[in-house]
C-alpha cells in the first residue's frame, strides 16, 4: 500500500487530532442552526436581514465602511484587484510568488480578468518595503497576505507594514489584505482587527480557517467599492437566490472563537517547542506568530510515515494524515491550532513527543 494513503488510515484510526476544531462536518452546520430562531427570514439574492445585519458587523469589525459576504474568498479577491485596476486604469497587480490567486486558482485571474501579476520578492521569503519600492511604475494594486502561509505563517514587524502602506499611498498604489487568517495574527501584532485593516484600502477574510465555518467569506471596504463588488458578485454567479447556509455558522462560529484566538496562539507555540524538541523536526517559524505553522522533517516521506504510524497506534494521537515532500530527503506540513488542542491529555502527548525523538534518533 502507498506509504500516504497508509498514513491517511492511520490517522483516521486515532482517537485525537491535534489540529483544528474537529471535523467539519454535517454537525457544524446542525450546531449553529441549533441556536436560531425558527422565525429566521432566509436571504434572498444579497439582501434580508440575516445577511445585512451580519455585513454590517462585519464592517465594524474591520473598521471599514461596509463590507459584502461571498461564497468564497477566491471571487472576492479576484474581483478587489478587478476593480482596483479598472479605478486606476492599469492591469498590473503585485503580490507574493506564492499567493493563493498565484498557485491555487488555475489562473483565474489571468484567464477571466486578464490581469498582469508582477510575482514580487522571494518563494521563500516576506514581501520587503525595499521589494515594493522597486516595483516599478503602472502597479494598481499591491495584495499583502497577513500571516504568509505557504512560508509557515510568517509575518513583517507591523512597523514594516506601516511603512509598506504609507508608501502605496504616497504612490497611489491601492493595497489589499488578503486577511484569510488575519484574526489568527492580531495576538501576535497585539492590534485590534480594525488598525490592521485600517492599513489597507479593501480587506478580505475567511470564516472556515480559523473560525470553523462551512464556507464564505467578507470582502470589506468604502462603501463605492463594495457596491462595484455586488456587480461582480452577480457576474461571478455567487449572487445566490439564499447564503445563509455559510452566513448562519460564519456568525455562530466568529462568536464562539474569536475570543480564543490569544489561547490557540499560546498553544501554537508550546506546541513547537515539542517538536523542536525533537531529532530531526524544525518548525517555521522556530516560534509560530499564530496558530499555524509548519512542521519540517530532515527525512524523506518513505522514511516517516511508518514512524508515525507506529505512534498513531501505540498512543491514538494523530499528528498528520498528510506529509508533502520537499526534497529528496525533507518533508513537512501544516498545522493548524483550534478547539481541539486543548482538550488533549498533557502526559499522553508528551509520550507521543517522547516516541517520535527516540524513534527519529534511530534513523
Amino acid at each position: 500500500m502507498d506509504e500516504q494513503i497508509a498514513l491517511m488510515e492511520a490517522f483516521d484510526r486515532t482517537e485525537v487530532r491535534l489540529a483544528g476544531h474537529g471535523a467539519r462536518d454535517i454537525a457544524v452546520l446542525q450546531e449553529a442552526l441549533a441556536e436560531v430562531e425558527d422565525t429566521l427570514a432566509a436571504d434572498m439574492y444579497g439582501t434580508g436581514a440575516v445577511i445585512e445585519e451580519f455585513q454590517a458587523e462585519m464592517a465594524e469589525v474591520l473598521g471599514k465602511e461596509c463590507s459584502v459576504f461571498f461564497p468564497s474568498g477566491t471571487m472576492a479577491q479576484q474581483i478587489a484587484l478587478r476593480i482596483w485596476s479598472d479605478r486606476e486604469g492599469s492591469r498590473r497587480v503585485a503580490y507574493h510568488p506564492l499567493c493563493h490567486l498565484e498557485i491555487h486558482e488555475q489562473d483565474g485571474l489571468k484567464e477571466l480578468h486578464h490581469l498582469e501579476p508582477l510575482l514580487l520578492g522571494g518563494r521563500d521569503r516576506l514581501i520587503t518595503l525595499d521589494d515594493v519600492k522597486n516595483m516599478g511604475p503602472g502597479i494598481a494594486c499591491l495584495l499583502l497576505e497577513l500571516p504568509q502561509r505557504e512560508i509557515g505563517g510568517q509575518l513583517p514587524a507591523y512597523t514594516e507594514l506601516e511603512a509598506i502602506s504609507a508608501y502605496c499611498r504616497e504612490q497611489g498604489i491601492r493595497l489589499h489584505l488578503d486577511g484569510a487568517r488575519l484574526f489568527e495574527v492580531l495576538p501576535y501584532y497585539g492590534k485590534t482587527a480594525a488598525e490592521v485593516c485600517g492599513l489597507f484600502d479593501s480587506v478580505y477574510i475567511s470564516f472556515y480557517k480559523g473560525i470553523g465555518g462551512i464556507a464564505g467569506a467578507v470582502l470589506a471596504g468604502s462603501r463605492d467599492f463594495t457596491e462595484e463588488s455586488k456587480i461582480w458578485k452577480r457576474r461571478h454567479g455567487g449572487d445566490l437566490i439564499s447564503l445563509y447556509p455559510y452566513i448562519v455558522p460564519a456568525r455562530y462560529y466568529y462568536k464562539q472563537r474569536i475570543g480564543r484566538m490569544s489561547e490557540y496562539y499560546e498553544q501554537a507555540k508550546e506546541l513547537a517547542a515539542l517538536f523542536n524538541s525533537c531529532h530531526k523536526v524544525s518548525t517555521l517559524p522556530e516560534v509560530p506568530v499564530s496558530n499555524m505553522f509548519h512542521i519540517h522533517f530532515a527525512l524523506s516521506r518513505e522514511q516517516l510515515a511508518p514512524v508515525l504510524m507506529g505512534i498513531y497506534n501505540e498512543t491514538g494521537i494523530g499528528l498528520t494524515p498528510r506529509l508533502k515532500p520537499i526534497g529528496e530527503n525533507s518533508c513537512y506540513y501544516e498545522l493548524n491550532i483550534g478547539d481541539v488542542y486543548g482538550g488533549v491529555s498533557g502526559p499522553a502527548l508528551r509520550e507521543a513527543f517522547r516516541l517520535l525523538d527516540e524513534r527519529l534518533k534511530q534513523l
